[in-house]
């Protein structure tokens, strides 16, 4: 399926979802943003999708919104937070682990797409920040939110206050990515650690990614509980039940999603 600006690629178990705008940064128009939550709809909805992978077409992974949609002060900030709140809410809506294969600058709502994301990993030569207080108004798209439970407070507050930019080095220094590759075997590391990912039991992965996004919003208490709730409920799935024979078999597990 493609769109004028969202390329969707199923590959068997994993599908890749390429922002298509390379000409204008891969920016986030209400357009692309609408396309993106219609795919991810449509991917919560197919059980055979395990791994989503996002990028950006050319050299650029996303820079930021259309500040063309803009037409008054009152519009810029709404045209701009919804067309960004609509684009990383979709991402992080998505039940399954996705990935950000960060191919160049994730600016601005580009970086909250990414924060949306569960693994991030980036080119040398990208480049990260939020450049909006030196536009007059604020991230909108879950960047105040994200990027603390991330990076941590400090660093965060930093990087959002001076709207500085950072280095792909930087960002795996402060854990906003989990690692850096050179730019030709980006894809290539993707794909590599979709595969890691699909072979995984897609309960038990569901589950997990569940229980840590929930938990960072509990007390540690309330998270436990979470979590033995979720692991109560696995208790019932026939993958733990092939996991468990496989590894006393010694062979590698054959999971269904049952």
């Amino acid at each position: 399926m493609t769109h004028p600006t969202l390329v969707f690629e199923q590959r068997e178990q994993v599908v890749l979802l390429t922002l298509n705008k390379p000409l204008v940064g891969n920016i986030i128009d209400l357009q692309l943003a609408n396309e993106l939550a219609d795919a991810c709809r449509r991917i919560n909805q197919d059980d055979a999708v395990r791994v989503v992978i996002i990028t950006g077409a050319g050299d650029t992974f996303c820079t930021g919104v259309d500040l063309d949609e803009i037409s008054s002060p009152g519009a810029a900030e709404l045209s701009r937070a919804n067309a960004a709140s609509l684009a990383s809410q979709a991402v992080a809506s998505l039940d399954g682990p996705v990935l950000a294969a960060i191919n160049g600058d994730a600016l601005s709502a580009g970086l909250e797409l990414a924060l949306a994301c569960d693994i991030r990993i980036a080119s040398d030569g990208a480049r990260f920040g939020f450049p909006e207080t030196s536009r007059g108004f604020i991230p909108g798209g879950g960047g105040t939110q994200r990027l603390p439970r991330i990076v941590g407070r400090g660093t965060a507050t930093e990087m959002i206050l001076t709207a500085e930019t950072i280095d792909a080095d930087e960002a795996f220094r402060i854990g906003l990515l989990s690692r850096v590759v050179p730019a030709g075997g980006l894809m290539e590391e993707a794909d590599e650690i979709a595969k890691r990912l699909v072979s995984r039991a897609p309960i038990a992965v569901r589950y997990a990614k569940e229980a840590v996004r929930k938990g960072l919003d509990m007390t540690q208490d309330q998270g436990l509980r979470l979590e033995a709730d979720l692991s109560l409920l696995l208790q019932t799935t026939a993958d733990r039940a092939e996991g468990i024979k496989a590894f006393l078999e010694k062979r590698p597990p054959t999971f269904k999603g049952e």
